[in-house]
């Protein structure tokens, strides 16, 4: 049996809002951005599993032990009129990485979209982190080096949204 017969992908039920958050976390800290998550295991639970749903989750299991995440959620192109799938988090706990495990994350992702007819599948990669962007590429991914991310959070979006 191969490795990749190895590797199991589940979408996230109830009972996985602990490793999720524990996931976020474990990347935070590889990402070095571990004093920016506030985010809590109720307001994910809401989020990812309440009434109004804002994102979906699936679960990636080397030998039945979960070792990584997929959090996404769908967005639009106006240039398509289609909707897309943007890949928020992408993680994969250091012993597990280099077994296919993120490939086939990215396959299963890759299959949701065009099962659910999206034009495209998205996500950010920050620029330091080189082995991500080799591997990304090298699954035929391009980088969008003409654009220039924006984010009002805070301060500045509490004031710009009083204006309205």
């Amino acid at each position: 049996m191969s490795r990749a017969e190895h590797i199991g992908i589940r979408p996230a039920v109830e009972a996985d809002i602990p490793l999720i958050h524990a996931f976020i976390c474990e990347l935070a800290e590889y990402e070095k951005l571990r004093h920016e998550v506030v985010v809590t295991e109720e307001r994910l639970l809401r989020t990812l599993f309440g009434v109004e749903r804002r994102a979906e989750v699936l679960i990636a299991s080397l030998a039945n032990e979960p070792v990584g995440f997929a959090l996404f959620f769908h967005n639009y192109s106006t240039f398509l009129g289609l909707p897309g799938i943007y890949l928020e988090d992408l993680y994969i706990r250091d012993e597990a990485r280099g077994q296919g495990v993120g490939r086939r994350l990215l396959s299963c992702l890759a299959n949701l979209a065009v099962e659910r007819g999206c034009g495209r599948l998205e996500w950010w990669v920050l620029d330091w982190n080189d082995p991500a962007i080799r591997f990304y590429k090298s699954l035929g991914a391009t980088p969008m080096d003409d654009f220039t991310i924006f984010r009002l959070t805070g301060e500045a979006l509490e004031r710009l949204a009083g204006e309205g």
